[in-house]
């Protein structure tokens, strides 16, 4: 799929967050195993990275693996930790080509050091790529976010009347991101799942019963057309 500029919506968000939900229930619908869905859903970020690039859209943020993940089966999760491994040894060099600056958002700890630093070669390799960044959301809950900014900030010795809105989004993950403007979620849930709990405070949602594996172009583009419907007043009245 290749849309026009003419046939784009006009407004096109600068930043769409993605809770990519259903993988299991994708899989479980076909007779197959929970670990194929998660492999399907791989498959299917490399399809929404490239509409993302050819739509405008300039940063991409996916929810790939949450704090709570860990409790899941153990031989899912380390199917998860696999994927995570192959999309870098796998897609790297494609990423790299097309300009994607790869950033991690969520904690390290947990991965096996191997890993740990499969992400962070990649993040330095990308590091001056400007044609999309994507945050890869990877053992990263909301409200572990904020603890782990707060730790930083009183490890720095700030005073609590210096402390703001700006200097804390400084202490964040998405560091030097703007906030959400788009946040989807497929598999028809209605919530946010501890996902980014500070940054979406005035972000547009849409939701769709879509499983991830099955979120193609057209889905997002839909979702695009929605997000051009809305009226965004960020907490003011517009035209009282």
């Amino acid at each position: 799929m290749s849309e026009s500029p003419a046939s784009l919506p006009e407004r096109i968000p600068y930043h769409v967050a993605i809770i990519m939900d259903g993988n299991g229930r994708w899989a479980k619908a076909r007779g197959l195993p929970r670990h194929a869905g998660h492999r399907a859903g791989v498959e299917n970020l490399r399809r929404i990275l490239r509409a993302s690039a050819e739509f405008g859209i300039r940063v991409l943020t996916v929810y790939a693996f949450s704090t709570e993940n860990w409790g899941r089966p153990a031989d899912e999760v380390r199917g998860l930790l696999n994927i995570l491994r192959t999309v870098i040894d796998r897609e790297f060099d494609t990423l790299n080509a097309n300009g994607v600056q790869l950033r991690h958002i969520g904690n390290l700890e947990g991965l096996s050091p191997e890993l740990q630093q499969k992400v962070r070669d990649a993040i330095e390799k990308t590091r001056n790529n400007d044609q999309l960044i994507l945050n890869l959301a990877f053992n990263y809950g909301g409200r572990d976010e904020i603890i782990r900014a707060m730790r930083r900030i009183v490890r720095d010795g700030i005073p609590p009347e210096q402390i703001d809105e700006t200097l804390f989004n400084f202490y964040l993950d998405t560091a030097g991101v703007p906030d959400p403007d788009l946040i989807i979620r497929t598999g028809g849930e209605m919530r946010i799942s501890n996902f980014l709990v500070w940054q979406s405070v005035y972000a547009e949602y849409y939701t769709t019963p879509k499983f991830w594996p099955d979120f193609d172009e057209e889905e997002l583009l839909q979702a695009i057309r929605h997000y051009n419907q809305r009226e965004r007043r960020f907490g003011l009245v517009i035209n009282p």
